[in-house]
């Protein structure tokens, strides 16, 4: 072969290559820009031809927002609306009077009232009753509005009116919004009180999460010195990457991987070091989880049980191994898109859920196997599904009667009732049982109506056959079954005392101490957080524990 025809064979080869990867790039945003056009057509065309008069704004919302239904759940659209909250997220503060409202007995009612803000200054508490923001009337069908009347800019004023127990008018509150700074840390002390264990509950990973523990840390050592750290982490839903990183770096050592995030491009992979010592050097840490600690509580919780720097206590975790990126839109839009997959640095991936794999629209379907990894003190840990507790402690179980009373809002009511025919009153010195009793009476007078699942189905079994023939015999047995039942419930706030009283004085305990006063009472009848101090105390099983063996 000549070198003429060498020469003429390399340029065809070089010239196929740049021309195969023109029109793969050239493919790719033709398809983009005829299927915009597309898109812009009929949305035009139906906007205007439509039979029924279309609002354009949640027309569009409605195809972009359905548009990104495809995808996983993670990807979201954040319209005006909703923009202050992932500010809140991002800077942890907004503008505001300082309060969190919710619906309890059917009522929106005012549930926190945060210190040193214009709320708590100018005589809100909790338990008022919400009735009207800013002129407008509220109530638990546009309860979704209550955050736009009340955040904004500071310096600006908003009325509120509400209903107070014990008052007969309606009392008006003219509010200075002001720059409220949202915690994180719900709580930061020695618990027990009489311990060398410091009890830390962090509610989500928002901007100012990692200083918080930082300096509570430093400054409960002040105090006496620490031995060991339980770190709650139940019911978190995350937040922030950096933020995560930043709290696992005050607890492992320098230089140690805390975690790997990989994008879609080869090239688009980070890796997450420790750059100090931890905050508390040599003090044991044991971890809580469950089913709702999520992607940052998952970091946090992975780094530590792969250093074996961290016992795992409690159940498993949600299973979300997903980054989003929020990237700013026109008109004060913003748009939240999944654009990483992270892993713990064992390697593993705790994606519980394979959202590629029955949506068209993705190219390649991911595939999420179970897979085994090594710890580095050489424990079995696993991908897949969440993060596994070292020791799984399932929470105690609530009666049904429990349940009913807390989905009514019935012992948030009645602290309420209570606290304010008792302002003097020293908590530490209640009778629990004139508290039973006068609950009982509370009850009554609110004539509470309780049936359990199995006594509505017993009801709905004797209803179908009172018209059926022959069943007479039947339906009497039934019925002294059911009257039975019923002399058991009217038994049924003494058959579960332990749970009703835990429920009725942690809500007493926030009226008359505070939120670390309710967070405490919670804590005497919390069996994981009991299993996991104990860890703390026993120093043989403690190490047993992260070495495997």
């Amino acid at each position: 072969m000549n070198k003429k025809r060498i020469k003429l064979i390399l340029v065809s080869f070089f010239a196929a290559v740049f021309f195969t990867g023109f029109v793969f790039v050239s493919d790719k945003y033709f398809e983009i820009s005829k299927n915009i056009e597309l898109f812009s057509k009929v949305y035009k065309e139906v906007t205007f031809n439509y039979i029924e008069d279309i609002d354009p704004v949640q027309f569009m919302r409605a195809g972009i927002n359905g548009m990104l239904g495809s995808l996983d759940p993670y990807t979201i659209f954040i319209d005006e609306n909703k923009k202050e909250d992932y500010d809140l997220l991002t800077t942890g503060k907004y503008g505001g009077i300082g309060v969190s409202i919710g619906v309890r007995g059917e009522k929106v009612t005012i549930i926190d009232v945060f210190d040193g803000y214009s709320s708590q200054r100018q005589g809100l508490r909790v338990g008022d009753i919400l009735i009207e923001a800013g002129g407008t009337k509220i109530t638990p069908d546009n309860i979704d509005i209550i955050s736009s009347l009340v955040k904004g800019q500071p310096g600006t004023t908003v009325n509120l009116k509400i209903q107070r127990s014990g008052e007969e008018d309606t009392l008006s509150f003219n509010l200075v919004r002001e720059v409220v700074i949202v915690k994180s840390l719900l709580y930061a002390g020695f618990y027990p009180k009489n311990s060398n264990n410091v009890y830390l509950k962090l509610s989500n990973f928002s901007r100012s999460a990692s200083d918080e523990i930082r300096i509570a840390l430093k400054d409960l050592q002040n105090e006496k010195p620490i031995v060991s750290i339980v770190l709650d982490l139940r019911g978190n839903p995350g937040g922030l990457l950096d933020v995560a990183v930043n709290i696992c770096d005050d607890f492992l050592p320098k230089g140690n991987l805390i975690v790997s995030t990989f994008g879609r491009e080869k090239t688009d992979k980070k890796k997450f070091y420790s750059l100090h010592k931890p905050v508390i050097e040599n003090a044991d840490v044991v971890l809580l989880i469950n089913g709702g600690s999520a992607s940052a509580s998952e970091i946090v919780s992975g780094a530590l049980q792969d250093h074996d720097q961290a016992v795992i206590v409690g159940t498993k975790s949600f299973g979300k191994g997903l980054v989003q990126t929020i990237i700013p839109l026109n008109y004060n839009t913003s748009i939240k898109i999944t654009t990483a997959k992270y892993f713990t640095p064992s390697g593993r991936s705790i994606q519980r859920i394979d959202y590629s794999k029955d949506k068209k629209v993705i190219a390649k379907s991911d595939s999420i196997v179970k897979k085994s990894f090594k710890t580095d003190n050489k424990r079995t840990v696993f991908s897949g599904g969440g993060i596994n507790p070292d020791t799984t402690v399932k929470p105690h179980k609530l009666s049904e009667l429990t349940k009913a009373l807390l989905a009514k809002g019935v012992f948030f009511t009645f602290a309420d009732h209570y606290y304010y025919a008792h302002r003097k009153m020293n908590f530490n010195k209640l009778n629990d049982q004139a508290l039973l009793n006068d609950f009982k009476k509370y009850l009554t007078s609110k004539k509470f109506d309780y049936k359990s699942k199995s006594e509505k189905e017993l009801n709905q079994l004797i209803a179908s056959l009172k018209d059926k023939s022959g069943y007479k015999n039947v339906i009497n047995k039934l019925n002294k079954i059911k009257n039975e039942m019923d002399e058991l419930h009217k038994k049924g706030i003494e058959n579960n005392k332990i749970d009703i009283m835990n429920q009725l004085k942690s809500e007493l305990a926030y009226r008359y101490n505070g939120s670390n006063g309710r967070i405490e009472e919670l804590l005497k009848n919390d069996n994981q957080f009991k299993i996991a101090f104990k860890l703390t105390k026993n120093k043989k099983l403690y190490r047993k524990l992260l070495q495997g063996k």
